[in-house]
């Protein structure tokens, strides 16, 4: 095992090609169970339940909330100084109340871990980037650096209830600053700084941050990029911002006046620091806010609160089976998933902190530099650092598979033991190619490599590592995941005890009674319909910020069914006055095409909203960017990305009289897009339209193109009596024939 006595400080490490150690597994330890095999295992010696499947666990975790959700409460020693009166106060959806009378602090639960974690030689973070700047952060320095942001923010008059923004890329650093504004009882909101400066004034200006912590420069894709003129406009166009500290990058051409220094906020060492404590908080006081886009007006500023994200958090690691880092059952776990701060995966990824896991980042592109694409970049990143658990958005997983990448000659990558995805379906045949890749990277650590490799002695490069993939006959995990930033949790995901199929989800996952409706209103099983949640999560939104009487929250989720409709745990309806089931907005089916089988496929959006690898975006939002050029009067955009389709968004505009639609003009609207928003959702194709369809009310219709596009009859997807200018399908319809003949690229 390895020393307890690891350095306080930040182990930067240099670029020499040297890595940082991974531990070795200690002698002795049994193979690895599964997490939600260790709870069953518990449930039936602490509670007496049995359950003769997966399918009868879930059916009891959807039906009997209370039981359910007290048992994952106990199962985690999840501690409050103040007893709970209820594990579900109220079931009504929207407004349920949970575990009331408790407290909770996200940061309490983190630093559970320093001293038992610490003392097994682990570190709390390893993080890497494309210039391969690796850097460890130990657990307790991780505690100290936290403790002195936190009286940093408290010297600056920083109150439980203010919210505290943050532009910042996916860094140690910005783990630091979340645990910090959240350990004094502050609301924490990022935007990744790959965000135009509009999406992210769009953001912060609807919460009114008290403070911005922000990096002024950022690399990404081969490239070091200034944005301390950003940081500056972000300031003075955010008035309610009394107090700025600033990440500094070698990037930044100059130093921005009035502000606080990164380093120096985080420097203090003394015995406040040593004596500094989390708040203890309401189970529901707000955590973070994070953003979600409709297909109207502003990202929606989503509010969740501290005890409901824990809670849901430890109940996800069942399925994501991401194991304690010093416990003999995951020893030497190192989590990683792929995200920028700006996506909740960031969120995820940083929620391995609290079951005392050893969190590994990157920081960059995963596909390399722009002018020279590499595939290989994050498993490379993978091997050097011995990762365990790698995650990913599917978007991913096709490039590399595209790409031809060969995962062999990445480094020794048997000590990974799951490969996540989610963001958007995986198709089968990327799956098959990963498994396929691992199945290789098996039969070459056990000598047997395949035919052209040298037997003897060999192994990819960094061997010696626990060979995880290899004990397994190199079927590596898939856990394909579904949910939302909108509950900021899974819905859909595996265990590593059910089946596998490629391009297929394993089970709804516990705790979440989800269905598939048909236009009635009913369960089906066998058949895709409306992805609907029946049962309140704790980790659903406390509510939208700044959202008077809950319009667009309910108008976001809970409108589309009666109150009452299907209310009933296990089955049927509900008094009105206990809500409405939630509705997702995804297209859903539970079962097999035979409806047998816990198995699950989401069939893409069953709305407007585009999802561009991984990340969503209201059309709104590319609409004011495009709108805003004089040359267009109108636009319409549909993200045609369906059951594991790679993603296809073509974007039709109406021009001013006598404006064509040349190279000039098209570059102008994917800079305004890139710069306004993302490079992500700049669009594959623009056309020149007639009309944009619209109802008689006005909105575009987005939705029905989008069907259109996707194969479905016009009469099945449109009533044109209920638009204002049905005339203008004709060009629609007429391009959807050309697509689907090849001749539209």
């Amino acid at each position: 095992m390895p020393p307890a006595n690891v350095p306080a400080r930040t182990r930067q490490v240099n670029n020499s090609g040297m890595t940082l150690p991974t531990p070795a597994t200690p002698a002795g330890l049994a193979p690895n169970v599964p997490q939600i095999r260790l709870y069953q295992d518990w449930l039936r010696e602490q509670r007496g339940l049995s359950f003769a499947d997966y399918h009868a666990l879930w059916r009891w975790s959807t039906t009997e909330l209370d039981a359910f959700w007290q048992s994952i409460w106990d199962y985690f020693e999840l501690r409050s100084p103040t007893p709970h009166t209820a594990v579900l106060g109220r079931n009504v959806m929207p407004g349920a109340q949970w575990f009331p009378g408790a407290q909770a602090n996200y940061a309490h639960q983190v630093f559970r871990h320093v001293d038992a974690a610490h003392a097994a030689g682990l570190p709390a973070i390893v993080s890497d980037d494309e210039k391969g700047q690796a850097r460890e952060l130990s657990w307790p320095e991780l505690r100290r650096q936290v403790a002195s942001l936190a009286l940093h923010l408290k010297a600056q008059g920083v109150r439980p209830g203010d919210r505290v923004a943050a532009y910042l890329p996916n860094v140690p650093e910005t783990i630091v600053a979340f645990l910090a504004v959240v350990s004094i009882g502050a609301v924490w909101s990022v935007c990744a700084p790959d965000m135009g400066t509009n999406a992210v004034l769009d953001r912060f200006s609807q919460i009114e941050p008290a403070v911005l912590i922000a990096a002024d420069g950022v690399s990404w894709a081969g490239r070091d990029i200034d944005r301390s003129a950003v940081v500056q406009e972000l300031r003075a166009k955010l008035p309610s911002v009394r107090h700025l500290v600033v990440l500094h990058h070698p990037a930044a051409f100059e130093s921005i006046a009035d502000s606080a220094d990164w380093v120096r906020a985080t420097a203090l060492n003394d015995e406040k620091t040593a004596a500094f404590e989390p708040l203890w908080l309401p189970f529901d006081h707000p955590l973070w806010i994070v953003y979600s886009s409709g297909t109207t007006g502003l990202p929606k500023p989503i509010v969740h609160s501290h005890g409901g994200i824990v809670l849901v958090a430890m109940a996800s690691g069942l399925h994501m089976d991401v194991g304690c880092s010093y416990r003999p059952n995951n020893f030497g776990e190192r989590f990683h998933w792929y995200s920028s701060t700006g996506w909740i995966m960031w969120n995820s990824q940083t929620s391995g902190l609290l079951s005392g896991t050893t969190c590994v980042i990157f920081n960059g592109s995963p596909g390399g530099p722009r002018d020279a694409p590499d595939w290989t970049t994050l498993w490379r990143f993978a091997a050097r650092h011995g990762v365990t658990y790698l995650g990913s958005g599917a978007a991913f997983y096709a490039g590399c598979a595209k790409a031809g990448v060969d995962l062999a000659q990445c480094g020794d990558l048997s000590r990974i033991r799951a490969l996540g995805t989610t963001g958007s379906p995986l198709s089968p045949e990327v799956q098959q190619w990963g498994t396929d890749q691992f199945k290789r990277i098996a039969e070459i650590k056990s000598g047997n490599p395949p035919p052209g490799r040298p037997k003897a002695g060999w192994a990819p490069s960094g061997g010696g590592a626990a060979d995880a993939v290899a004990q397994r006959g190199g079927e590596i995990w898939w856990m394909n995941i579904s949910g939302g930033t909108d509950f900021a949790g899974g819905f859909i995901g595996g265990t590593p005890e059910l089946p596998q199929q490629p391009g297929v989800m394993q089970c709804r996952m516990l705790g979440a009674a989800v269905e598939a409706w048909n236009e009635a209103g009913e369960p089906v099983v066998g058949q895709v319909g409306e992805l609907v949640c029946t049962q309140p999560i704790p980790s659903m939104p406390l509510y939208f910020w700044n959202d008077p009487g809950n319009a667009r929250y309910l108008a976001s989720y809970f409108e589309m069914y009666p109150p009452g409709h299907g209310r009933k745990p296990g089955g049927g309806d509900l008094d009105a006055s206990a809500g409405s089931v939630w509705r997702h907005g995804d297209w859903l089916r539970v079962g097999d095409e035979r409806g047998q089988g816990e198995w699950c496929v989401i069939f893409g959006r069953s709305d407007a909203t585009i999802n561009r690898q991984g990340l969503r975006m209201g059309t709104s939002e590319i609409y004011s960017a495009v709108e805003a050029l004089p040359e267009v009067l109108d636009s319409m955009v549909v993200d045609l990305e369906y059951l594991g389709r790679e993603s296809y968004m073509p974007l039709f505009v109406v021009l001013r009289p006598g404006v064509t639609l040349d190279d000039g003009l098209k570059r102008r609207i994917n800079d305004a897009i890139r710069q306004a928003l993302s490079p992500r959702f700049v669009p594959n194709a623009i056309f020149q339209v007639p009309e944009i369809p619209r109802t008689l009310s006005g909105k575009k219709q987005e939705l029905p193109i989008k069907k259109l596009l996707l194969g479905q009859p016009i009469d099945k997807v449109v009533n044109r009596e209920a638009m204002a200018n049905p005339g203008s399908l004709a060009w629609y319809v007429d391009f959807a024939r050309r697509r689907q003949d090849g001749q539209v690229a």
